[in-house]
């Protein structure tokens, strides 16, 4: 299962993990959000142990969503070594996004 990131976690799981870390920005209202979050909650599974997924409502946490300038979702971004070295924007396969979190393993 995807992790919920918020302001007082976001930091110590995403960009002090040793794990690479998979990011999925979203909010309630938005239909490609989801249309992708099976897949976000399939890869969380897949890769336990692996890598990190978790989800960030930028309803909820504007501040997060400000940091990284996110202004389309769905947007998912990708980490390791606590640097962001990937981004997808908008409804993608699967696929697509197991390939680029595999990239950083």
């Amino acid at each position: 299962m995807a992790r919920v990131l918020n302001e007082n976690n976001f930091d110590e799981i995403v960009l002090e993990s040793g794990q690479p870390v998979m990011v999925d920005f979203w909010a309630v209202w938005c239909a490609p959000c989801r249309a992708i979050a099976p897949y976000v909650e399939q890869i969380a599974s897949e890769f336990e142990g692996r890598a990190i997924v978790g989800k960030v409502d930028i309803e909820q946490c504007p501040e997060i969503a400000n940091r990284y300038g996110i202004r389309n979702i769905p947007t998912i971004l990708f980490f390791k070594g606590g640097e962001m070295v990937n981004k997808h924007v908008g409804l993608t396969s699967k696929a697509a996004l197991a390939n680029m979190l595999n990239a950083l393993l």
